[in-house]
């Protein structure tokens, strides 16, 4: 009854989503492109017996990656199908893995939509990454046999109340997931919460801590500062949503009063946001350039926006300190790991509840903080860009954190392979 009520709901609230997609499309074209796909109908190879892999932006893509390359080592004779939301996403996954696997939109999340999706992808089985649980889309795999896998699972409190508020209703949903491999204990008693049958939930930790830095991903950083000399302090503020990029740059502002020559490198978290970025450190009276117009940050420097996708490594290794976006704007953070694993020391505003769990660890070690508000975070930045030392030895306390929490992949293979080979 509740899926019948959530469909019809839905269904109403078409012509509305429909035209956030043309407006989204207005604004970034990309959306337009293959709209499409997001009512299933697209061309697709003949694909039979397919894994399908669900991430739904680019974080969860970035997670996916490790756990689809072990599977295409050990089940080579499988067409794995990736599908997501996004064209960041989309771009990404092409970045990733060109031709080996299908990529497509996955359609919106209702019964006559979804079915016609699985008619062309034919999937056995089906790995949704993280926390996107769509009714729908759970339900009619299931139907067809297909077993469901929350794989990399994570759920703040503040969402598992609200499951539990409708757990007569979307109880049913929960548990027709065959699996719920958690990144953390926490997250696995709350699903626990959900009256999900235990013997389906494991913690098998966050497989973003299997990231592989590519070689030379520190070297590339140093040369992005050729023109600069050795000990010029440089921030980072990485994944800004709107709102934040304004923060930011009075941030800046006051940490040039104070301590001169200081650059910040801005990484705005979409890219329909980076002429926004780009404007507003122009008005706000900073030299500005952007990564599509520059090889090497130039000189004379005092903001560089990067306007590109799929560096975001070689700016952290470029920064002495990491500010993470989507924190001090109410979004929940974003993933702390990345400059964590570089040795770069993380700041974070007070809204960290996307990846509350490794916060919670890596604070322990010393090498990252949360804090409460925007001026704040510019006391820490002061600090750190003053004393480098103590920045470089926060940063190493994240590097071994990093070490010592890999291998989830192993450990989620270990629960997907008798599954996977059955299927």
């Amino acid at each position: 009854m509740f899926r019948l009520f959530y469909s019809l709901l839905f269904a109403l609230c078409m012509p509305f989503v429909f035209a956030k997609l043309l407006w989204r499309g207005y604004k970034a074209p990309e959306y337009r492109a293959r709209k499409l796909e997001r009512f299933g109908l697209f061309k697709a190879p003949p694909l039979e017996n397919t894994i399908w892999v669900h991430a739904v932006s680019v974080g969860e893509v970035l997670a996916a990656e490790h756990i689809i390359r072990a599977l295409q080592r050990e089940f080579p004779q499988r067409k794995i199908v990736v599908t997501s939301m996004t064209p960041t996403s989309s771009a990404l996954i092409h970045k990733l893995f060109g031709d080996s696997v299908f990529h497509v939109y996955a359609p919106y999340d209702l019964p006559f939509l979804v079915k016609a999706f699985l008619r062309r992808i034919n999937p056995a089985f089906l790995i949704i990454m993280e926390t996107e649980l769509w009714p729908n889309m759970i339900h009619c795999a299931r139907e067809r046999g297909c077993p469901v896998v929350l794989a990399n699972a994570r759920l703040s409190e503040r969402s598992a109340a609200g499951y539990r508020r409708l757990s007569p209703v979307v109880g049913w949903m929960l548990n027709e997931l065959s699996l719920v491999l958690c990144q953390h204990e926490n997250d696995a008693k709350r699903f626990a919460s959900l009256e999900i049958d235990a013997d389906k939930i494991h913690v098998t930790g966050s497989v973003k801590y299997d990231l592989k830095i590519a070689p030379g991903i520190a070297q590339q950083g140093r040369e992005l500062l050729d023109q600069f000399p050795s000990q010029l302090p440089v921030w980072i503020a990485a994944s800004t949503h709107e709102g934040e990029d304004d923060n930011m740059l009075q941030i800046h502002k006051a940490l040039r009063q104070q301590l001169g020559n200081v650059l910040l490198i801005l990484v705005p978290r979409h890219p329909e946001r980076f002429d926004s970025a780009f404007r507003l450190a122009t008005e706000a009276g900073f030299r500005t350039y952007r990564r599509t117009e520059q090889e090497h940050i130039p000189a004379d420097s005092e903001v560089f926006v990067v306007d590109t996708m799929g560096e975001l490594m070689r700016f952290y290794a470029a920064a002495n300190v990491a500010f993470i976006g989507g924190s001090l704007a109410e979004v929940g953070g974003h993933n702390p790991i990345e400059p964590a694993a570089l040795g770069v020391p993380v700041l974070l505003g007070p809204h960290v509840f996307n990846f509350e769990a490794i916060c919670q660890q890596m604070q322990a070690t010393g090498g990252l903080e949360v804090l409460p508000n925007e001026k704040e975070v510019q006391k820490r930045l002061l600090d750190l860009l003053n004393h480098p030392a103590e920045a470089k030895a926060m940063g190493q306390k994240l590097m071994e954190e990093v070490a010592a929490g890999r291998g989830a992949v192993e450990r989620v293979m270990v629960q997907l392979r008798t599954l996977i080979a059955r299927s």
